[in-house]
């Protein structure tokens, strides 16, 4: 309904500019030629022109209306979509900034118009005035806002029932990164309740986010996809409190060194499964969650001399090796498991290992 209606007022224009393009060439010639152009022809002639010019514009209107229409509605909802992201301490500096510009706009205006005496110029100028102003208006406010999260990087946390106050108090934010968020594991780890504090999630890890979900990489896109499934998650289903947080790091180049920075400001934990990150946030001093570590840590201890039940699914890199998994993920090694291939069998543990990428097990037959 509404295409249509922005389609019917796009077609009345269309009816209207032919007739005035006619009127201007008109007074183009009559300057050009010093006569009046409009005795040239008949009446008639004349209210024939302006007729068929009229159905020749709405004509040619009616055809790309529809594709002006289109484009219209798909960028005010690409618009929409984006502005139903940005936090709220952006939006109203923009609205803010957008209403300055264009009243500083409109007392400009009226200086220029007094100064240039050729109105079509000083349209012109007047154009360019109002698109700067609004322009520096809205980055100037924005871009200066006061952080409505700066209650928050002090470390004084919002208004809550009286049992939680303190404990939320003394609880470190939890800042999670692009990598946790894909993996998925943070949100059945939170909703156990042994996660304390407010779960951050920093705007330019949504941006990677949505850049990951936008690849034209399938495993990529769908990596990305999930990330965004695992985060709505986060933010209707638990109950701890989730904050997006706007913070411009400039001396950071990469998601992780602005982690890193923000973690530092906030006097947070960074969440993540990525090693790296967590050397180097050992080296820069900051306290990191590494989920795969909490994963290995509660997996169950198992002691040389011990019995278990395994499967052996497939032959190991040495001759006559069984390998075979806990119900965990720990992979076993079997000294001559491949005689044992696809059925249950009883083996005795001989050493454990722990290895950066978890733990494992040797074991023999018994």
């Amino acid at each position: 309904m509404a295409k249509n209606i922005a389609r019917f007022f796009i077609i009345l224009i269309g009816l209207f500019i032919g007739p005035g393009i006619v009127v201007l060439a008109f007074e183009v010639l009559s300057k050009i030629n010093s006569i009046n152009t409009y005795t040239i022809f008949l009446d008639w002639v004349n209210l024939l022109i302006f007729i068929l010019s009229g159905i020749t514009s709405g004509l040619v209107f009616l055809i790309l209306s529809k594709p002006i229409v289109d484009a219209i509605f798909d960028a005010a909802g690409q618009a929409d979509k984006r502005l139903s992201n940005l936090p709220t301490n952006v939006v109203l500096p923009a609205v803010g900034g957008l209403l300055l510009g264009l009243v500083v706009a409109f007392f400009l205006s009226d200086l220029i118009s007094s100064i240039i005496m050729v109105s079509w110029i000083a349209g012109i100028v007047n154009v360019i005035i109002y698109i700067v102003c609004v322009y520096l208006g809205i980055s100037v406010l924005v871009r200066h806002r006061p952080d409505a999260e700066s209650g928050f990087f002090r470390r004084h946390k919002e208004d809550k029932e009286a049992d939680n106050s303190n404990e939320e108090s003394l609880a470190r934010p939890k800042i999670l990164d692009t990598s946790v968020i894909i993996d998925g594991r943070i949100f059945d780890i939170c909703n156990t309740g042994i996660i304390e504090g407010t779960l951050i999630i920093p705007e330019f890890v949504l941006d990677e986010l949505r850049h990951i979900a936008d690849s034209s990489d399938d495993l990529k896109r769908n990596r990305g996809r999930r990330g965004l499934d695992v985060l709505k998650r986060i933010q209707t289903d638990l109950n701890l409190p989730v904050k997006i947080v706007h913070a411009d790091i400039d001396d950071a180049s990469d998601v992780d060194a602005k982690l890193l920075s923000l973690a530092k400001t906030m006097d947070g934990i960074v969440v993540t499964n990525d090693y790296n990150l967590n050397k180097v946030a050992a080296v820069k001093g900051v306290r990191v969650l590494n989920i795969n570590e909490l994963s290995n840590a509660v997996k169950p201890v198992v002691l040389p001399g011990e019995e278990m039940k395994v499967t052996v699914v497939k032959d190991g890199k040495e001759p006559g090796q069984g390998i075979a998994y806990l119900d965990d993920g720990t992979m076993i090694v079997v000294e001559d498991g491949h005689r044992e291939f696809n059925k249950p069998t009883t083996v005795l543990v001989t050493s454990v290992i722990q290895t950066a990428a978890g733990r494992m097990i040797f074991a023999k037959l018994k």
